[in-house]
């Protein structure tokens, strides 16, 4: 029998804040402003990898169009 490892297909608003290197609150007001998209699940807000993928390509060609 072979073991397959699962990989997070969510991440946690603290999760992507450490990914990200900012702080809790920072993420949370980036997620409420809808910067960075989201999804509530009961309680908890989780999101995709993509999302933070989105969220970074933006800022970086916001970052270059802002140096040219």
């Amino acid at each position: 029998m072979t073991t397959v490892p699962i990989t997070r297909k969510w991440h946690t608003t603290a999760e992507v804040a450490e990914m990200l290197g900012f702080g809790l609150s920072k993420t949370k007001a980036l997620i409420l402003s809808g910067e960075i998209r989201s999804v509530k699940i009961g309680r908890n807000r989780r999101i995709l990898p993509t999302w933070v993928d989105e969220y970074v390509n933006r800022c970086a060609s916001e970052a270059g169009e802002w140096a040219a």
